[in-house]
């Protein structure tokens, strides 16, 4: 497999996935891609952009209004005020994937990222998560790292092997689990309880959030179980993708445990 190499950043987004022109962009949404980010000048009108906008609504796609200059720094070219990339994965639905695990006769092992921004951080955690074989990864339509071409790198290719999921709400979604008989597990230093507590040969979504702004509390409140790593050192925190790792392999080390 093929990755890019590490080049300027204008560079490296115009020859990947890239697609500017207000047509243009139509025509990417129209086919079925997945818009991971779209831009839009700020106060751009007439009927193209009202035709793009109307578009926008029906495919319930988030556009980001920002200055020309954004636009001329991501593309010289005669981008008409929109400028779209592409993922490189096409996003699945946990709802579609559930039914399949049991189906099969496997216990689900679902990971749910909240608010990880951080692109290498998002391409670790995935790689540590296939290697591991959870079931999917779960992540917000707002306020998650791209999957750009830094986090494919980074995950070693495991984010075209693992099933992504992004949702618009994702405290429905993990209610959704929970009514498919999936405990919810927060990875958190709000507890007295440490990751070894949870039986985690239950059907589980292992929450993990970021470094600076944890887990959102209204995930927090209806998990089953809290659980933190414990530390011992002098430093407080582990990097998100260390953490995750640490859970993720807890609760295989129990299911192991459980086959052998």
């Amino acid at each position: 497999m093929a990755f890019h190499s590490n080049r300027e950043p204008r560079e490296k987004r115009e020859s990947n996935q890239m697609v500017f022109g207000i047509r243009a962009v139509m025509e990417a949404i129209t086919s079925g891609k997945e818009i991971e980010a779209l831009y839009v000048q700020r106060g751009l009108g007439g009927d193209l952009w009202y035709e793009l906008r109307t578009l926008l609504t029906e495919y319930q796609i988030q556009a980001q209004q920002v200055p020309v200059e954004k636009l001329n720094r991501l593309t010289m070219k005669n981008h008409q005020g929109a400028v779209a990339f592409i993922s490189p994965i096409t996003y699945q639905k946990v709802e579609d994937i559930i039914p399949q695990i049991f189906e099969k006769g496997e216990t689900p092992l679902i990971l749910i990222l909240d608010s990880i921004t951080d692109v290498r951080n998002m391409g670790a955690i995935a790689r540590t998560a296939e290697c591991a074989g959870v079931h999917a990864i779960v992540i917000p339509s707002k306020g998650s790292a791209q999957i750009n071409p830094d986090a494919i790198k980074t995950s070693a290719g495991a984010l075209y092997k693992i099933p992504v999921c992004r949702h618009d709400n994702i405290v429905q979604t993990a209610k959704f689990l929970q009514e498919s008989g999936l405990q919810l597990v927060c990875c958190t230093e709000k507890t007295n309880d440490y990751i070894y507590k949870p039986d985690y040969n239950m059907p589980t979504a292992i929450i993990m959030g970021s470094e600076d702004e944890g887990i959102r509390n209204e995930l927090i409140r209806i998990s089953d179980h809290l659980a933190k790593i414990p530390m011992l050192g002098e430093i407080e925190s582990l990097n998100v993708s260390v953490s995750a790792g640490v859970i993720i392999y807890e609760a295989i080390r129990q299911r192991q445990k459980i086959r052998d």
